[in-house]
């Protein structure tokens, strides 16, 4: 059954901001905010098709296998060896919000994209060998 159909929130939303400034001031302001008991994620998002990479592609890659315990700050610690991240995330389930799974990570360049890939993909991180590896889009109308 759809989220429309019963009327129940799927956690997230979008703001519009007058500019950019304000959006990442947004984001410096209210990332990891306390509301109510829950951690809000903040990002800046992207409308669909569009790059985060300078070079009009986007460079994102996919990481399975961490600790339960890994929150967004230590992948990108992780990640933030390899070169610059634009954006960090664990995908957490709606309703338990515990991890899925399945963790994105985007980095600034596809040279640190393949960087990241080649130098973690098969090292152990918390005592687990993760899996990092190019990340795939997903198909329209999927959530």
């Amino acid at each position: 059954m759809c989220y429309r159909e019963i009327g129940e929130s799927r956690g997230f939303g979008f703001i519009n901001m007058s500019t950019v400034e304000e959006a990442d001031k947004a984001v410096e302001m209210f990332h990891h905010f306390d509301l109510n008991g829950r951690l809000l994620i903040v990002h800046k998002a992207t409308p669909r098709g569009s790059s985060l990479g300078q070079s009009g592609l986007t460079h994102k890659v996919f990481v399975a296998n961490l600790p339960f315990d890994v929150d967004d700050e230590h992948l990108e610690q992780l990640f933030s060896k390899r070169g610059k991240v634009v954006d960090a995330r664990i995908v957490k389930d709606w309703n338990t919000l515990h991890s899925r799974g399945i963790r994105f990570v985007t980095m600034s360049t596809e040279a640190e994209m393949n960087d990241a890939i080649a130098n973690l993909n098969g090292q152990s991180f918390g005592g687990r060998v993760i899996k990092v590896d190019f990340a795939k889009e997903k198909s329209r109308g999927s959530f």
